[in-house]
């Protein structure tokens, strides 16, 4: 009598439940691995599974860094990052409640911090409430900056061997600033937000936040000293389109000065062109105007200027020469005419 071998033998990865009643179909189970969960409790383990992922994004709490390698920094610049929270937007009126400074070394060859980090960040009573809007944003009560007041003497210290004063939006932070300690005055100045064409860096927004959110940053937004921790992160990376970082073509930028060109007398007509160009209008003055880095774009701005607004007609533009010194202040640089 001929037996069938049993399905065992046939097919030794196959298991066959034996309860199962004879008139069905056995139900046939394949053997699997067993299924490897991750390690939920090694958070950065998870994270980098996800970063490996192009369907992921992973976003990490920036951390305050306040110590740097200094190994092999030959020649460095000493700079100050500097941040304000003010009771409001119009330095002649409005008061510093809160006042954060970063002292920190650059290296000349690499554009990146070395050394320590130094801390200043004090807030002061401005003698006047501050408004509802401005608690809401930065969080400071009037119960906060009771009777405080920011250490001069400390201030000084901290601005002692600075090269450079850096700030995100140095057009607002530093009439603020010289207002109230008018030894800020005496610094060259530069500005993130403006000294560095982020569009141009492949950044949608030149906001703090949203350059850091680029790099995989995240932090607490609208507090001075925060808001100094994470422009340093951001100023110390890579540019994403040159060859330095963002210190390295903030001190270039330091040592040029810029340039404020109003386009005096230009036709009505050329209005379109100029407002496309990016030149805003003075409502005041009643003219258009820009701003220009170095000579070079000035030159390169008036030939512009000759074959889109003026023609053939006879002109000349008003310049303002700024050095580093006034730049972003309040007060005016050397006054100039250019030929077309």
């Amino acid at each position: 009598m001929n037996v069938a071998p049993h399905n065992d033998d046939l097919f030794p990865e196959l298991r066959v439940d034996p309860v199962l009643p004879q008139k069905k179909k056995p139900r046939v189970v394949k053997t699997q691995a067993p299924l490897i969960l991750p390690n939920f409790n090694d958070l950065e383990a998870l994270a980098q599974t996800l970063q490996a992922d192009p369907d992921f994004r992973v976003m990490r709490r920036l951390k305050p860094r306040l110590h740097w390698p200094a190994a092999g920094a030959a020649s460095v610049t000493r700079v100050l990052v500097l941040d304000t929270e003010t009771t409001g937007l119009d330095p002649s009126r409005e008061k510093i409640i809160e006042l954060a400074l970063l002292r920190v070394d650059i290296d000349n060859a690499s554009g990146l911090p070395v050394g320590e980090v130094l801390v200043f960040d004090e807030l002061e009573d401005p003698g006047i409430p501050i408004p509802a809007q401005i608690t809401e944003i930065t969080g400071i009560t009037d119960a906060d900056v009771k009777g405080k007041q920011l250490d001069e003497a400390r201030i000084a210290l901290m601005l002692d061997g600075v090269d450079v004063v850096i700030a995100h939006n140095a057009g607002f932070d530093r009439p603020f600033c010289e207002s109230r300690l008018p030894l800020f005055k005496e610094f060259a100045w530069a500005c993130s937000f403006a000294d560095i064409d982020w569009k141009a860096q492949d950044r949608s927004s030149s906001k703090l936040e949203m350059l850091a959110h680029a790099l995989g940053l995240f932090y607490d937004a609208h507090r001075a000293e925060m808001d100094c921790h994470a422009l340093i992160a951001v100023l110390a990376a890579p540019l994403p389109k040159a060859a330095s970082t963002g210190f390295a073509a903030l001190l270039n930028a330091a040592k040029n000065p810029a340039f404020r060109l109003q386009a005096t007398q230009a036709p009505f007509e050329a209005k379109d062109k100029l407002k496309q160009r990016g030149y805003r209008w003075n409502g005041d003055q009643k003219v258009w105007h820009t701003r220009l880095s170095d000579e070079a774009a000035v030159q390169a701005e008036c030939e512009w200027l000759r074959a889109n607004v003026y023609g053939s007609r006879n002109a000349s533009v008003d310049l303002e020469k700024m050095e580093a010194t006034v730049k972003y202040s309040s007060r005016s640089g050397v006054r100039l005419q250019q030929s077309l």
